[in-house]
Order: structure tokens, then C-alpha cells, then sequence
């Protein structure tokens, strides 16, 4: 099992949390989701896959959701 952690702009609430949560999770090899979501700054998202998952992958099930990957 691995965790990555994903900061994500534009998060302000529990509906924005389940679209992030669901795009993500439909990624081949994710396993579980978590969302610590920080309303009007930067939320946190940690992903558990069971197989190699491309951090590629990841941001374009964010961005399928609606939101971005903060910049470094």
C-alpha cells in the first residue's frame, strides 16, 4: 500500500470533497480516499492505492472533478 498526499485549490465544501472523492477513487488501483478539506485555502487529499498510480492520473481525476493541484 502506498499514501500520496495532494494539495488541492478551490475546495469550499462537502459536495466538492465527494466529486474530488469519487473521480479519484475511480482511478485504477486506488484504494481509499481521504479529503481534509480547509474551506477558501488549500485542501488535502490523500490517496492509498494498492497499485502503481501515476500522480498523472491523479491530477486529471482532480481536474475531472472540477478542481486543480495547488503548485508547489
Amino acid at each position: 500500500m502506498t499514501t500520496t498526499t495532494y494539495l488541492v485549490e478551490g475546495m469550499t465544501c462537502a459536495h466538492c470533497v465527494s466529486s474530488v472523492t469519487e473521480e479519484v477513487s475511480s482511478v485504477a488501483g486506488v484504494t481509499s480516499v481521504a479529503v481534509d478539506l480547509h474551506v477558501g485555502g488549500v485542501s488535502r487529499v490523500d490517496v492509498v492505492s494498492d497499485a502503481p498510480v501515476t500522480s498523472d492520473d491523479i491530477r486529471a481525476a482532480i481536474a475531472e472533478a472540477g478542481y486543480a493541484v495547488a503548485q508547489a
